[in-house]
């Protein structure tokens, strides 16, 4: 393949951006040079930590998680906005890579999140690198929003899950988008993934409740009988990713694409690290493929 100069676009979608690593890794072992990384959500916290020189750093330390570990970083908090704050992790991050300046990072950097105020798109190119992570990774509903100059901040997915309009491409440069709301597998429900720690606290066991109780209610169930309202709403959520992510893609097409099914893991799934960064990999692999050889199975 000739073209060696990338554009990453890395989409939203929780721990399925786990399989962001695995791509990064595939196009470096090809020997493309990425030459910009604009994200969104986990693509923004995985593109950015690439930017700086660290995500080999955050492989590594995703790797150790357990459901335990990934509970214990999730610092509750009671507000009408949100129920995670969301400073625990990137704490954790900042001990280990220092201050970090978007401007100053080894590779240019976008990071979106939206402002609810204004209805519009914030873009991050310089300033702090946490504190636009922290913006751009705040689903509402879950983690509070960022207050800030005046500003709403939640997440970027809001109005645009997969940042595709922020590339600025030469000639014979490619784009490569990473969308992590690809068709199902239809393998397992999508957002059923209960799977918690053996030590639950009433908040966890609170959050999973289904908004109906099955024993005392009457009547037929429909398929989301089973799902909490927190479920719903990320659901609800989803599907609106989902479609302004097709619209993006039909107005901004890139040239490599790598689908990453929707059900393939949930939001909070980070303990599944090794099979999301391989999966990744996989679909790199399949995606640059077909962008070779479109049509003649190559």
């Amino acid at each position: 393949m000739e073209n060696k100069k990338v554009h990453l676009v890395l989409g939203s979608g929780g721990a399925r951006g786990l399989a962001h690593i695995g791509v990064i890794e595939v196009l470096e072992e090809k020997g493309f040079a990425i030459v910009s990384v604009a994200g969104c959500s986990m693509g923004a916290v995985v593109g950015g930590l690439y930017a700086a020189g660290y995500y080999q750093a955050y492989k590594e330390w995703m790797l150790t998680m357990t459901r335990s570990t990934v509970f214990n970083l999730l610092d509750f908090t009671f507000t009408r906005q949100g129920f995670i704050k969301g400073e625990k992790v990137f704490n954790v991050l900042r001990e280990v890579t220092g201050a970090q300046e978007i401007q100053h990072l080894k590779i240019p950097f976008t990071a979106v999140a939206t402002d609810m105020l204004r209805n519009h798109e914030v873009h991050y190119t310089s300033g702090d690198l946490y504190k636009a992570l922290r913006a751009s990774i705040a689903i509402p509903g879950l983690f509070t929003p960022v207050l800030e100059n005046g500003q709403f901040l939640v997440d970027g997915g809001v109005l645009n899950p997969l940042p595709l309009n922020l590339v600025q491409k030469k000639e014979h440069e490619l784009v490569v988008a990473v969308n992590l709301n690809g068709p199902a597998t239809g393998e397992k429900p999508i957002l059923k993934v209960n799977e918690r720690p053996e030590a639950v606290s009433a908040l966890w066991k609170w959050l999973h409740l289904t908004g109906q109780d099955k024993e005392n209610a009457t009547g037929d169930f429909s398929p989301l009988s089973d799902y909490s309202l927190r479920e719903l709403l990320l659901l609800s959520y989803q599907m609106t990713q989902d479609r302004l992510t097709s619209l993006m893609q039909q107005v901004y097409p890139p040239d490599v694409l790598v689908e990453i099914p929707v059900d393939s893991c949930s939001i909070f799934e980070f303990h599944r690290a090794e099979s999301q960064i391989e999966l990744g990999r996989e679909l790199c692999h399949k995606a640059l493929v077909a962008y070779t050889c479109p049509s003649s199975g190559c």
